[in-house]
């Protein structure tokens, strides 16, 4: 700190205001800490991070506005009949920022109610113990911490040779503002991200192409759960280039290279989705002493305490970029830094996918259980079995549970299909409860419903 430079005092710092920070810090404040929240983004526009203004909430809100457009179509054989309709993207924005600001809004209210004082601005560590905040509204603001959690998130990653520019090259934060709908889309990259818009754009109307470098998409899952979703992706009529890469850009075509050589690819956008980087660079972490790997990231220990008096958590830490993650690791670093015994370690993260079908995981798949060492079986119930699911006129996929038959415990819950997502919180809980899979059977579940899946999974190890 330069001579002169007048230092607030701060009992618990939390920097960023994502799913990951304020819930630090509203669990600090309720332990009695007074928190000073940093951010960049504003207190009107940005509490909530990138997952809620430029990553889950609005990608989701598209992916169902999306898919309820395929689904009118798709009910057409059931006997549903409509004249003409379409999808506006600007009216979509209007409606998608009225949504986001009102959670955002719920936010700056959650963490006035508990006391919590939000600066806006840039933030970037000094000294131990020391930083200095770029105003928003001007000026520099100096602080000196007692303690602190780091909470920074992620950004997109790049691909060289292809520059983003917001218009033809976009990221997905770009494809999310989009107020038209892009004749035709390049999608470098078959992760989640990739899948995800390059399927909601598909069933908006544009003509979709996927390359990938991996010779399969989702290359991050198990094999076995992305059929489904390669299966739908062809009926979309989206083209997935597989062991393919990005060879050349001039601005207005893509030239790729696969097995089948090369290939000029042209597109009124371009979605680059490879990805994404920790936000730990021009933050000052040499200068506080924290330590950050070659790739960026902060490691952490089981009370995510990167030094003594600075904890890490979300996105900037090694594991899983989830929100919910992020949420988990706040409570356990709020807790830590108050002095409270306390630990992160959740026997299962559950990963949801919002592709077409979901893909929602959690625990081990059965290869990765005989590799673990448990005596492990896995047992499937296809969702054409499933009464609910063919009322919704979608049987694609199956919910699969896989046991260790040594200690008769469920190990994993891996499911594919329609609102996988809301399923697999019943599969998370089975495994952190050590349930048996006569736990499960013994659980009555509601019919006609998809949970029923979960249920008759088992009746085949019952049998």
């Amino acid at each position: 700190m330069v001579v002169g430079e007048m230092a607030e005092p701060v009992d618990l710092l939390v920097i960023g205001a994502g799913p990951g920070g304020y819930v630090a810090a509203v669990r600090a404040a309720e332990l009695g800490r007074n928190v000073v929240l940093i951010d960049r983004s504003g207190v009107e526009g940005g509490l909530g991070g990138a997952c809620l203004h430029v990553g889950c909430i609005p990608s989701k809100a598209l992916i169902e506005l999306a898919s309820g457009l395929h689904q009118t179509r798709e009910l057409q054989r059931a006997g549903l009949t409509f004249t003409g309709a379409t999808v506006d993207l600007a009216v979509f924005q209007t409606w998608k920022q009225a949504m986001v600001h009102d959670i955002a809004g719920k936010v700056k209210g959650l963490l006035k109610k508990h006391g919590v004082q939000v600066i806006v601005g840039d933030f970037q560590f000094t000294g131990p113990g020391r930083a200095a905040v770029a105003l928003e509204s001007g000026g520099v603001q100096f602080l000196e911490f007692r303690q602190a959690i780091l909470a920074t998130g992620s950004r997109p990653a790049t691909v060289p040779g292809l520059p983003v520019d917001g218009q033809r090259v976009l990221t997905s934060t770009d494809v999310l503002a989009l107020k038209e709908i892009p004749a035709s889309l390049v999608v470098v990259g078959a992760g989640y991200i990739g899948l995800e818009l390059g399927t909601a754009l598909a069933k908006l109307g544009s003509k979709v192409t996927v390359v990938e470098t991996a010779d399969r998409i989702l290359p991050s899952i198990d094999e076995t759960l992305s059929g489904p979703v390669q299966r739908r992706l062809e009926h979309l009529g989206v083209n997935v280039l597989l062991a393919t890469s990005v060879v050349g850009f001039d601005g207005t075509t893509i030239e790729v290279e696969g097995p089948g050589g090369r290939e000029q690819l042209g597109a009124d956008a371009v979605l680059v989705a490879v990805g994404r980087l920790p936000n730990t660079n021009d933050i000052g972490l040499r200068e506080a002493g924290v330590p950050v790997d070659d790739r960026g990231f902060i490691p952490v220990d089981a009370k995510c305490l990167a030094t003594p008096r600075i904890a890490a958590i979300g996105d900037v830490t090694h594991g899983a970029a989830l929100a919910h993650r992020a949420s988990a690791q706040a409570i356990v670093a709020a807790e830590a830094l108050c002095g409270l015994p306390t630990a992160f370690d959740p026997m299962a993260i559950p990963l949801v996918i919002f592709t077409d079908p979901e893909i929602a995981s959690v625990g081990l798949t059965e290869s990765e259980a005989l590799a673990a060492g448990f005596d492990a079986c896995q047992f499937t119930s296809p969702r054409s079995a499933n009464g609910r699911a063919a009322t919704l006129g979608d049987v694609q996929g199956f919910t699969r549970v896989v046991i260790d038959r040594a200690s008769s415990r469920v190990v994993g819950v891996h499911i594919v299909g329609p609102h996988a997502s809301e399923l697999i919180a019943e599969g998370a809980l089975a495994i952190e409860m050590i349930a048996s899979p006569e736990d499960v059977l013994g659980t009555i579940h509601p019919h006609p419903t998809l949970s029923e899946g979960f249920h008759t999974a088992l009746e085949q190890y019952r049998a």
